[in-house]
């Protein structure tokens, strides 16, 4: 392979754009933990809790499909709250090999609690990157997201 293949393109546009996203959601991320973390969770963390409030009941499947996540990841997540009593599994009344997800009693009062934390962290990003350019962003990533599929 000559030396130029492996020299990047100096166009924008030839920029990866995976790995530009992975470092806009890391560094975002890495916020949010910021303010998550005297509530003892991480940005996944609540948002997971905070899919079951919505979404009480559902399987590790549909709650994978609606994060973007496949099962392995999410189950791998879904192990520290579990074992921290925040959510619940229990087998399905028609199919006892699926498992059902639920948000216990005290993982309701960990996300009420969190709640405040992460508008905070929500305030503050908008804060730092202006109104103007998070809603741009949004609109975006839902376009993009709409797109993909």
């Amino acid at each position: 392979m000559h030396m130029h293949a492996l020299r990047p393109d100096p166009t924008p546009d030839a920029r990866c754009t995976c790995l530009l996203l992975r470092r806009a959601a890391r560094r975002v991320s890495q916020r949010y933990d910021e303010h998550l973390r005297p509530a003892g969770l991480k940005t996944t963390q609540f948002s997971l809790l905070a899919q079951l409030r919505h979404a009480d009941g559902l399987a590790i499947g549909e709650l994978a499909e609606r994060m973007s996540m496949d099962r392995t990841t999410l189950t791998r997540n879904l192990g520290p709250l579990v074992s921290a009593g925040w959510v619940a599994q229990r087998p399905d009344a028609a199919d006892r090999r699926r498992m059902r997800l639920a948000l216990t009693d005290d993982g309701r009062r960990t996300l009420r609690e969190a709640a405040p934390r992460w508008r905070e962290a929500q305030r503050a990003l908008r804060e730092q990157l202006g109104a103007a350019r998070v809603g741009a962003l949004h609109a975006a990533i839902d376009a993009t997201l709409e797109h993909l599929g």
